[in-house]
């Protein structure tokens, strides 16, 4: 039996699909205020955390250790730079990790919503940067 979502988690769900992008759990806080449909921090927070859940959102945690929130629609691959935070999407075409995936939801009979592939390391201005203060 599928768990019944809340009137929160709805306006969370919508409001995160609405956006597009990804979002963390303190601009999604701000922008529902705005947007005149208030809900308290932690209630925003539960309510990701239950959607996550569910697998109706996707959650990716960026090299600052924030969490980054978006609608679990398709798979997210990154370059991030540890320094200055940027964050590179790259080619879905170029992921390794399809055809492993189909093989643990056969072998491990493992319900899989999405997977996430990220690379950290340096941007080419941190790099340079970098090089001048060498």
């Amino acid at each position: 039996m599928k768990a019944r979502r809340t009137r929160s988690q709805d306006t969370v769900l919508r409001f995160i699909k609405q956006l597009n992008r990804e979002i963390s759990a303190q601009e999604l806080y701000v922008e529902l205020r705005q947007a005149d449909a208030p809900l308290g921090l932690a209630t925003v927070y539960r309510a990701l955390d239950a959607l996550k859940l569910l697998g109706a959102i996707q959650a990716r945690v960026v090299g600052n250790g924030e969490t980054l929130y978006s609608q679990a629609k398709e798979d997210r691959h990154h370059l991030t730079c540890l320094q200055c935070g940027v964050s590179l999407a790259i080619s879905e075409a170029d992921c390794p990790v399809h055809a492993l995936e189909k093989h643990l939801r056969q072998s491990a009979h493992f319900e899989i919503y999405y997977h996430t592939l990220e690379f950290f390391g340096l941007c080419s201005p941190c790099q340079l940067q970098q090089a001048n203060l060498l």
